[in-house]
């Protein structure tokens, strides 16, 4: 693994990227939760300012491409959830990445959709931003998101 640099709000801010406010729990849970070295957040949908940036299923209403950068907004609304618990500084590195894809029928394109999230990810944490990783096809999500992401991350 590469060396962490001085500060991950700092390489946010080389990437010219703002962490979002936390999003607001749509259901009765929080946005993440530390065990031990290890936070896990919640499933995070494409909030911008309070609102979904669309709503359909991938390969159908949703182009995977404006897709994959959805799911690039769900990690860095993730994000936003370890930086209120934790403090984004503590992170060591990105263990696992979860993407949920609401998919029209036929629609196999999951893996290339959820690489929105894992590099963006990349970019930020370097090295330390290589994780294993799940592209899961869905019927649904809630409130008709197309995408869903989550993660687990490990502290120093």
């Amino acid at each position: 693994m590469s060396e962490a640099p001085v500060s991950w709000h700092a390489r946010l801010a080389e990437l010219g990227v703002r962490l979002p406010p936390v999003a607001t729990p749509v259901a009765s849970y929080v946005p993440a939760v530390r065990s031990g070295q290890l936070v896990y957040t919640s499933g995070q949908l494409p909030f911008v300012d309070g609102g979904l940036r669309r709503t359909g299923k991938v390969g159908g209403s949703v182009d995977p491409e404006e897709a994959a950068a959805d799911a690039k907004v769900c990690a860095l609304n993730a994000l936003a959830a370890v930086d209120e618990l934790v403090g984004l500084d503590a992170v060591a590195r990105v263990v696992r990445v979860v993407g949920y894809v609401a998919s029209a029928e036929g629609f196999g394109g999951q893996p290339r959709v959820v690489n929105g999230a894992s590099e963006f990810l990349g970019r930020v944490f370097g090295d330390a931003g290589q994780h294993a990783r799940s592209a899961v096809g869905v019927a649904e999500l809630p409130m008709n998101a197309p995408v869903e992401v989550e993660l687990v991350v490990e502290l120093r």
